[in-house]
């Protein structure tokens, strides 16, 4: 086989590094800042396009300069080599096929794109087809989920060729998708994989990560062979085709990042029913403060109510960090109706504007940061921090990130910052990443 390719992950949340490490996040994705992933060591890099916050015309848009920029860049690095991964949801929530489409219009043609919604650390797997959640040890079809239900991005099905009809609406139709069994894949997939052709639309099962590793292998096998393919995948794809040695510090000593032993800050924006149970636990916890956002308030047009909240949310963590506490401030879990979902979605970024500006007055000698929620947490980085790019630490928890802001930082030099997405965890993920971090604490006691 070749020198492996380039793994590019077009990541519409920034949680979707959350099975690698030591490699860059992109926040911007100007041509001298694609090079830069180009150039780096790791054979991955994440471009964090959010585009899941976005409208659909927004996100095509997005991703069509991204593309745009990123052929240019490969043209100046000389960079033929390349996997092209629009990373999004494990429960099958995202712009698809809007983005995949693009990315073909763009940077194609490819013979084939590849659903790949698997995230074993999170428990999701797909068997026959249809694409389970793990729930209490028993597989539940995700269209039986929450998210299913999800304001923006419902969807019908769970198996994954009659979901491609549903979101095609009807352009690709399930007869005509192509289905890669567990038997398929754990037998070798080389020889239709190489048959594939005219942007073949291909849903893949697996149960684990060495399902992914076969079908990796001969993925980047058919990739040597000329074969040009597109993956649209959760995380645990890119941990295959990446192959990456085990990540320097073990996720239980990542207290060692921790600045100067400072109690942290918890920013939760993720409201479904997961981050809420683990919220809940959470603010048991002794060394903690809970500081409750209520973001009804924001549907008051009124400008001074936002910078009115801005000042108590504000005051309230200083008062906290001051007195040794670790402020957990979070979004008011009551769930607001909107007439439509742009409405809907143009209140979460003022949410969001909020939030990030709480993250921009925080105390400037934290320990750390934890951001609870995928959207959330892409706003942290490029907005609440500011940041260009972030070395990818690792995980401190599975599929938890720590990135660390660079050294020269205004504001947080080498502040760790926990990506934290919203569906992922048992019940004590929060708290028990909390514990970890707080290990070194003054006077902190587990």
């Amino acid at each position: 086989m070749t020198a492996k390719p380039k793994i590019i992950v077009l990541d519409d949340d920034p949680t979707g590094s959350q099975t690698v490490h030591s490699c860059l996040l992109l926040m911007r994705w100007d041509v001298d800042t694609l090079r830069v992933g180009l150039q780096d060591d790791s054979p991955i890099f994440f471009v964090l396009t959010n585009t899941r916050s976005l409208p659909p015309e927004s996100a095509a848009s997005v991703i069509k300069e991204v593309c745009h920029n990123l052929k240019e860049a490969l043209f100046i690095e000389e960079t033929r080599d390349f996997l092209i991964v629009s990373r999004s949801d494990s429960t099958l929530r995202g712009h698809y096929p809007i983005e995949t489409d693009v990315i073909a219009q763009e940077l194609g043609p490819f013979d084939a794109h590849f659903l790949v919604p698997a995230f074993f650390e999170g428990g999701r797997i797909t068997r026959d087809s249809i694409h389970y959640l793990m729930i209490n040890g028993v597989p539940t079809p995700v269209h039986e989920t929450e998210f299913a239900r999800d304001s923006v991005f419902a969807y019908n099905h769970s198996y994954l060729p009659k979901y491609v009809e549903e979101k095609t609406q009807g352009r690709i139709t399930a007869e005509t998708v192509e289905r890669f069994l567990l038997a398929d894949i754990r037998a070798g997939s080389l020889e239709r994989l190489i048959q594939l052709s005219g942007n073949q639309c291909v849903v893949v099962d697996c149960e684990n990560q060495t399902d992914l590793n076969c079908f990796a292998h001969d993925i980047l096998t058919a990739a040597s062979q000329g074969k040009r393919f597109l993956f649209r995948s959760a995380a645990s794809i890119l941990t295959a085709l990446a192959a990456l040695p085990p990540q320097p510090i073990a996720p239980e000593n990542m207290a060692q990042y921790v600045r100067g032993g400072k109690p942290g800050v918890v920013i939760v924006g993720s409201h479904v029913k997961k981050t809420t149970q683990q919220l809940e636990v959470l603010l048991q916890k002794e060394g903690t403060q809970g500081i409750a956002v209520d973001v009804a308030r924001l549907l008051d047009d009124a400008i001074n109510q936002s910078s009115t909240l801005l000042g108590e949310i504000t005051e309230n963590v200083h008062r906290a960090f001051n007195a040794g506490k670790t402020p957990v401030v979070y979004t008011s879990r009551q769930e607001l109706t909107f007439a439509d979902v742009k409405t809907r979605l143009l209140f979460g970024v003022k949410v969001s504007s909020l939030l990030m500006d709480i993250v921009q007055a925080l105390p400037s000698e934290i320990g750390y940061l934890i951001s609870k929620g995928g959207i959330t947490s892409n706003d942290v980085l490029s907005t609440g921090l500011a940041l260009t790019s972030a070395r990818l630490l690792g995980q401190v928890l599975p599929g938890c990130s720590m990135v660390i802001a660079p050294s020269d930082h205004p504001q947080y030099p080498n502040l760790p910052v926990v990506l934290f997405p919203g569906n992922v965890g048992d019940a004590d993920a929060l708290a028990t990443i909390y514990q970890r971090l707080s290990q070194n604490s003054v006077g902190f006691r587990v």
